[in-house]
Order: C-alpha cells, then structure tokens, then sequence
C-alpha cells in the first residue's frame, strides 16, 4: 500500500474515533480517542507502521506549541503571580517524583530507564513522545502515557465530583 494511504487510514481512524470521544464529555477526550483509533489500528497488524511526509513532526510540534501558547494569556500571568509558589512545588514534586518513580520502574521491572524516565515524566502525551521519538522510544513513551492519561482523565473528574460537596473548590 502505498505509504500517504496508510498516512491518511491512520488519520481516519484517529479522527473518527477522536470525534466519537467527544461526545463521553471526558476532558480532552478528542485527544484520547485519536490516540486510541490510531492505536488500534496499528496494533491490528494489518497497516504498516506509518511512514509520515517530512517535515509532518515540525509542524505537529509548532502547532502543539500555538495550541497551548494561545492558552496563556494576560489573565494566565495576572494568576501566575499570585500562583507562582505553588507552580514552583508541584514543578519540583513531579519532576522529582517522575525520576524516581521512572529509574524506581526500571529497576524493579528491567525495562529501559529511557522509557520509564519519559513514561513517568509530569509532561503531556504528545510533547514527551515528542521527545521520545527524538531518542527512538516514541511509541513506548507514548503507551505510558496513553495509560496515565487515560487513567487520569477518568479518575480525576470523578475525584473532583466527589470532593466538590465537601467544599472542594470554595474560595
């Protein structure tokens, strides 16, 4: 097959299940479902790996950047400089936390400290398996956190759920 076909089966799977995810009302849902599609797909076995154009991880790491880049805004610094103590320790705690918790991994179950330093590092999904792939563990990377982020997405609004008549979120 040749390999803009297998680009564009990849993207339509993505997509299609990027789109159905919407409708769970699960927090970056359109995110987790294309992860998922195209997971699916290339798992089944019945798709080459995808051989992306060049020039295609350029562009998905400058558009990732204008995505959150666009996020931050006037407000976000006004916030930042009341919430600057507390980005600087939960910063510490994760990265710190992600170390030991990824070379903790490793030892304990043999698999590449590589792997499970990225795996457990606090960033999202698809800038750490951005950086992955810049070491050649891309796909590994991207499966921990598929699995976190997944996990995460489903536990925390529940959390919240709970903790909110509790008085969680009272000023």
């Amino acid at each position: 097959m040749p390999p803009l076909t297998t680009v564009l089966l990849y993207l339509i799977a993505g997509t299609s299940m990027g789109l159905l995810a919407t409708r769970t009302g699960i927090p970056a849902a359109p995110l987790a479902g294309a992860l998922i599609g195209a997971a699916m797909v290339s798992m089944s076995g019945r798709l080459e790996v995808a051989q992306w154009p060049a020039g295609t991880k350029t562009f998905l790491e400058i558009a990732i950047g204008t995505v959150i880049g666009t996020g931050l805004t006037k407000t976000s610094l006004d916030q930042l400089q009341q919430l600057w103590k507390p980005a600087v320790l939960i910063t510490l705690t994760l990265v710190l936390t992600g170390i030991v918790v990824g070379l903790w991994s490793s030892r304990l179950l043999g698999v590449d400290p590589l792997v499970t330093l990225l795996g457990a590092a606090p960033g999202g999904i698809s800038g750490m398996s951005l950086v992955g792939a810049d070491y050649g563990v891309g796909a590994a990377v991207a499966a921990l956190h598929a699995v976190r982020l997944i996990t995460v997405l489903l536990v925390i609004p529940v959390v919240v759920k709970l903790l909110t008549p509790l008085g969680l979120g009272d000023s």
